[in-house]
């Protein structure tokens, strides 16, 4: 089995122009998860719960260290979907990086959430959550 260490991942999403860019320079955490919705069919009389397998759900979050290069790729995007300009944005998931059979995530995401904080003995930070519209699509390089 082989493993792979988080400093090999790497994060791409579409800037204001609907161009795939690499933010991994500014990256420095990211999750991915995919959650399936389990709907409750219990009904009288069971001791049980039972269930039936419901909708797929999924969210992308990442953030890192703040850069003004960045923040304008973020801005833009954030302020084209208010817009209407864009819908939607392509997000792309690396984990294990871009060597051959390694793992990639790519869907299409909505930029609910861009944050930018600050503290006192800290550097400036960001963190950003897309929610997945559609289906997550798993390839390899």
């Amino acid at each position: 089995m082989a493993f792979s260490h988080g400093k090999n991942t790497v994060v791409q999403v579409d800037n204001a122009a609907g161009t795939l860019t690499a933010i991994t320079a500014y990256t420095n955490e990211s999750s991915w998860p995919q959650e399936i919705d389990a709907t409750e069919t219990t009904v009288f009389g069971q001791g049980n719960k039972t269930y039936i397998v419901g909708l797929a759900d999924s969210k992308f979050s990442c953030g890192g260290l703040l850069d003004p290069a960045l923040d304008t790729i973020m801005t833009a995007v954030r302020a084209a979907l208010i817009s209407g300009s864009v819908v939607t944005s392509t997000v792309e998931y690396s984990p294990a990086g871009t060597a051959s059979g390694s793992p990639k995530y790519t869907a299409e995401g909505i930029l609910t959430s861009y944050e930018v904080s600050s503290g006192v003995g800290d550097a400036d930070e960001w963190k950003a959550e897309y929610q997945i519209t559609g289906a997550v699509t798993r390839t390899t390089y």
